[in-house]
């Protein structure tokens, strides 16, 4: 009865801390992760990349997030190989601070956390505010499960169970180091996992030893976890995981066998304690960096020799695979339907390629670029007739009502997305061109407006392409709340625009009709993308036919 006791607080108090640490996530991503983009894309050093990747993890509290988010980056060729693999190193470095100071003794803390982030969360409206106060719970959940974990060893500290596991743990260390890799995996966290072996060491559950090599083992299972989440990325976002999971894995391993046998000759005293085990943890991912950095960009053609690029079909156009749509799923209604969404999700990747380099179309005015984006136009525009013959050629017997509305839907967002291919080529590029033959600039703040506003579009549209995909209730209230938001940016811009304008700005003067217009044209541009969400938030019950009151009372009518 007590091991059931034991395993149900253990797991209670796991699930607990991987909630926590997940929740955390979610509120730093929702407030902040349109600027993940910029920071991970810039040009810097293979040195500032890590620090970059330090950062992300402290902000992410996962260096998974930081390795996946760089992954996706390098698979859509806007980040090096070289940078990607150091900003992946710098993220593991990051995520042991993190730990250094989630395995002090902060209890203290938790009711304060609880009480601000529960305020923030449940009574203030802002979004930025509301996902604050996620955070701030999240910290305190974290807090919280750490608590748990420790009491839940209370009961069988003592017994003869837990002193037997531990001191096996010690003796074979090959053991321990795959139950940490394991560990780590499953509970896919590093974070979490190692918070976890350093707890069992600070109320002397295990030794010292034993929970080196847990720590090892999780260090280095915790590099299988991006390389598993990113198994269908294209190659380019593959070799970066693959490179991490070698360097990690081989660091880990040499340090499992050096580090044991100086603990058993007494070379290294008898280290114990829960902090000097964080600091282990620091010492092996900043060792690991620093010997790793300088060989960053020698794997690239190593790991591209183990992960090669697939031939490019000659029917494929600008690197995108060709249509998927096929006649023959009509037998099969629920195929169909698949087929439309995966050729929407082809047609949402090409009205994104025209969209991310508008920044660079302003900035440089590259003709060049310009007839790319044009050139990508004409691949939306036959992705919508290829989209419209499919769905006129549905059978109306068989076919299904329920099955018929949703292609209806998806045909409607398929205009929409065709519109915000337009809104580029004919108003953004349109502009970008005027503004360079006009030889005017943007203001300081005028720009980075702008910029900002572009880099939440860009979220916006890597979220509608999750809502297209799943379907899911939140995700969709999210896009239409970030639509709401998008607007307030373009109301907020066009006002400070104003007031520069009164204040006699001489680069807003000239710039005032360009930069008007481009605020007009990247809300329009979102609005079209976030459209996706309506049919989820209609079938839901979450969305009004019309803002207008319908019922007025007799005596405001007359």
């Amino acid at each position: 009865m007590a091991i059931l006791s034991f395993l149900t607080s253990l797991a209670g108090a796991v699930m607990l801390l991987l909630f926590a640490v997940r929740m955390v996530r979610t509120g730093i991503e929702r407030s902040y992760g349109a600027t993940f983009q910029r920071l991970l894309t810039e040009q810097r050093s293979l040195v500032q990349a890590s620090f970059v990747g330090v950062g992300m993890a402290i902000v992410l509290q996962s260096s998974a997030a930081v390795a996946l988010l760089t992954s996706g980056f390098a698979a859509g060729g806007m980040l090096s190989f070289a940078s990607g693999l150091a900003i992946v190193l710098g993220g593991d470095l990051g995520s042991a601070l993190i730990i250094q100071l989630l395995s002090f003794r902060l209890d203290w803390l938790v009711p304060v956390l609880l009480a601000v982030g529960g305020y923030l969360f449940v009574k203030v409206e802002a979004k930025k505010a509301r996902q604050m106060g996620r955070i701030l719970m999240g910290i305190a959940f974290i807090l919280i499960s750490l608590r748990f974990l420790r009491e839940a060893m209370d009961p069988i500290r003592e017994s003869a169970f837990l002193p037997a596991i531990a001191e096996y743990l010690a003796r074979d260390y090959i053991t321990a180091f795959l139950v940490g890799a394991a560990l780590a995996f499953v509970m896919h966290s590093s974070v979490a996992a190692i918070l976890m072996c350093v707890t069992l060491v600070q109320i002397d559950a295990i030794p010292f030893a034993a929970g080196l090599s847990l720590v090892l083992g999780a260090n280095f299972g915790s590099a299988f976890i991006p390389v598993w989440l990113s198994r269908g990325m294209p190659a380019p976002g593959r070799r970066i995981p693959l490179a991490n999971l070698g360097l990690r894995g081989t660091w880990a391993v040499l340090c499992l066998f050096g580090v044991n046998m100086a603990l058993r000759a007494g070379v290294l005293g008898a280290p114990e304690g829960g902090q000097t085990l964080v600091y282990a943890h620091l010492l092996f991912n900043t060792s690991l960096l620093i010997l790793a950095l300088p060989f960053c960009g020698m794997l690239h053609g190593v790991l591209t020799g183990l992960v090669p690029n697939p031939a490019t079909p000659q029917d494929t156009a600008h690197g995108m695979p060709v249509s998927v749509l096929n006649t023959d799923d009509y037998r099969q209604p629920n195929q169909a339907i698949s087929s439309l969404k995966r050729e929407l999700l082809r047609m949402s990747d090409l009205v994104s390629a025209m969209f991310r380099p508008v920044p660079d179309l302003y900035q440089h005015g590259d003709r060049t670029q310009i007839r790319a984006v044009q050139a990508l136009d004409r691949e939306v525009n036959n992705c919508l007739s290829g989209i419209r013959s499919y769905v006129a050629g549905m059978p109306s017997e068989g076919f299904g009502k329920e099955n018929a509305k949703v292609a209806r839907d998806l045909v409607e967002y398929a205009i929409r997305l065709e519109t915000a291919g337009d809104v580029v080529d004919e108003r953004l590029a349109t502009l970008a061109t005027s503004m360079h033959k006009k030889g005017v600039r943007f203001s300081k703040e005028g720009w980075a407006e702008i910029t900002r506003m572009h880099e939440v579009i860009v979220a916006n549209m890597q979220l509608a392409s999750n809502v297209l995909i799943s379907d899911d209730l939140e995700s969709a209230r999210l896009l239409s709340l970030e639509k709401t938001e998008v607007k307030r940016m373009e109301r907020d811009s066009r006002k400070r625009h104003l007031r520069r304008l009164q204040r006699g700005a001489a680069e807003s003067f000239e710039s005032s009709d360009i930069h008007l217009e481009t605020l007009r044209a990247l809300r329009e541009f979102n609005s079209h993308i976030a459209a996706i969400a309506y049919p989820i938030l209609y079938r839901n019950g979450q969305l009004l036919e019309t803002r207008l009151i319908q019922d007025m009372p007799a005596e405001e009518m007359d």
